[in-house]
């Protein structure tokens, strides 16, 4: 809640605007029973029509200022709400921003969208509430309990009951509700992801019949959460007929102890009425006090979850070495240099006892293409994801033109390369908007050549829109192979200095995989190719072959001298084509 302040101060200005529109609201709230005990003594009592004329017009102008302190009250809290939970969201967003793959093996996507959404709202009720209710109750429970003694102190005792009674009540469900809300937060975090797997899974759920098991997996992530919500919610909503039963019965009390004062002339009956009226303010100012002691512990336990994300470190950020970049040309091309070297590398996950690479060393060049092979899990693909500074290494160094990773800004090294991922990422808009996404000030003819180049020109030529065909959220109506191939255009969009193709021909067919890489080769002449693949056919013309077995090199060559050298690679060609193949 500390960290919270900071957010609230830019909106400090709404919060004292408000902190004096309730005194005025509070003032004009303690009055009112005063009017009342005058209109009755003075009016009623003695027949005084005028006097109930003039008191009845000022009472009514008084419940009219309040009712406008409220009204602004309300706005400027929602106001500073409102603010505060834009500014939280745009925080966390720009800190996920930041985070590397190692901060989102720590927090779950579902968990981060849960903080981000449902999280920050609870952070805003609580703020409207909190401006509302936590400088009003406190005026409106002391204002009335002076005012009540005012009346009368022969009758303090009955506040004294009723006031014991409360905190009695706010005791219980404090005790009871307050475990429940960690549950509540983190039972959201579960079926957020239960729904984003079985909408991303959707296919494969139907391929394998398995709707009614994820029916009754969401069904019981979902009855948990629900039950919980109820055993809260119960609580909660006892409240406030506990609160009522116990209003009614002080208003007898009163009633009862009064009426014998007012018979004994000890007190009038417009005092009676308007003591009655003070202490149902002092239990409505407790009723409104025992809901923040119910939203308080609720919020805080969201504001801990966010500021949990805010005040999470990257493990991968800008060293404070940083070599100055070259100036850039304003196209974003760059012409020579780009050699990558590997310095004897190892590298293991956050959290892991293991390395899964061990003493990698070599260099890709420029203008060369070098590829990795090797099985499934043995280290591939956690290889190329050092480059980009996915993951930082663990040991050794890898330099690019000679200057270590870690000197280069983020920014810098990330501007230098085209990554194409294992799977296809794209985003919902257009074609266009997709290749673009590399390059915003693209030209329509570096768009139009890049997809030629990734064999996407037939598939999009196909559309009546072309390169305006609108594309779904994560490419969803798109194949496969599809996808690929923008994905491929969109960093050829970019003519980075170095390519990364990380597994991107997977779902290529052998005739668009073949002429595809013939037409690659020409655009990436001059830059530096890293293809991670599983088909021999896709690298068997590059200039360098690394094959990985348990993150360890067992061999490095060009395809002819591996299938000499190797018996790990010649084992991989042998299993997908035939001897006269691999002449």
């Amino acid at each position: 809640m500390i960290s919270l302040i900071q957010y609230i101060v830019p909106y400090f200005g709404y919060v004292l605007g408000a902190v004096v529109l309730l005194f005025g609201q509070a003032a004009c709230d303690l009055a009112l029973p005063d009017f009342m005990s005058d209109i009755v003594n003075e009016g009623i009592t003695t027949g005084n029509a005028s006097y109930i004329l003039q008191a009845g017009a000022q009472m009514l102008g008084v419940s009219l200022l309040s009712a406008a302190c409220s009204v602004a009250v309300g706005l400027l809290a929602s106001r500073a709400a409102a603010g505060v939970s834009r500014d939280l969201r745009i925080d966390i967003f720009e800190k996920v921003e930041s985070f590397s793959n190692a901060e989102f093996d720590r927090f779950s996507t579902s968990s981060l969208i849960t903080r981000t959404t449902n999280d920050i709202t609870q952070i805003q009720m609580l703020i409207v509430m909190m401006i509302r209710m936590v400088f009003y109750a406190p005026i409106m429970g002391v204002g009335g309990f002076f005012h009540a003694l005012a009346k009368s102190t022969s009758m303090s005792w009955i506040i004294g009951i009723a006031v014991t009674i409360l905190i009695g009540l706010v005791m219980i469900m404090f005790t009871a509700a307050v475990p429940k809300f960690k549950i509540v937060q983190n039972l959201i975090d579960r079926l957020n992801l239960v729904v984003r797997e079985n909408l991303d899974g959707m296919l494969v759920v139907r391929a394998f019949n398995t709707q009614r098991f994820e029916e009754d997996r969401f069904d019981q992530v979902n009855g948990t959460l629900t039950a919980t919500n109820l055993f809260v919610n119960r609580i909660t909503a006892g409240m406030m007929p506990a609160m009522m039963l116990l209003m009614n019965l002080v208003t007898v009390l009163v009633v009862w102890v009064g009426a014998h004062q007012v018979s004994s002339f000890q007190m009038e009956v417009g005092d009676m009425m308007a003591y009655m009226q003070y202490v149902m303010q002092i239990i409505m100012a407790f009723l409104m006090m025992s809901m923040m002691f119910i939203m308080i512990p609720r919020a805080s336990v969201s504001a801990n979850r966010v500021a949990e994300v805010l005040a999470a470190e990257a493990s991968v950020e800008d060293e404070e070495d940083l070599l100055l970049p070259e100036e850039e040309k304003k196209d974003g091309a760059r012409r020579g240099g780009g050699e990558v070297v590997f310095d004897h590398v190892s590298f293991h996950y956050p959290d892991a006892d293991e390395d899964v690479l061990h003493d990698i060393s070599f260099t890709a060049k420029p203008g060369q293409t070098t590829a990795f092979i090797g099985s499934t899990g043995s280290g591939k693909s956690a290889l190329v994801n050092l480059i980009p500074r996915f993951y930082d290494v663990t040991g050794g160094e890898i330099r690019i033109d000679g200057v270590p990773l870690k000197r280069l800004r983020l920014h810098d090294l990330r501007n230098r390369l085209g990554y194409v991922p294992q799977k296809g990422v794209l985003f919902s808009g257009t074609i266009r908007s997709n290749l673009a996404y590399a390059d915003p000030e693209a030209s329509e003819e570096q768009i139009v050549s890049a997809a030629a180049i990734a064999q996407a020109m037939e598939f999009i030529e196909s559309k009546p829109e072309r390169f305006d065909t609108p594309v779904a959220q994560g490419g969803g109506n798109v194949s496969g192979g599809q996808k690929q191939r923008l994905s491929i255009a969109r960093a050829l969009v970019k003519r980075p200095q170095i390519y990364i193709f990380d597994d991107s021909f997977s779902a290529l067919d052998f005739k668009t995989d073949s002429a595809l890489r013939a037409a690659l080769k020409e655009q990436t002449g001059d830059s530096t190719v890293l293809l991670v693949a599983q088909r021999i056919s896709t690298i068997m013309g590059a200039e360098q072959i690394i094959v990985l077995d348990h993150g360890r090199i067992k061999g490095i060559g060009t395809h002819r001298e591996l299938l000499d050298s190797c018996d790990i690679y010649r084992e991989i060609a042998l299993s997908q084509l035939s001897e006269e193949e691999l002449q």
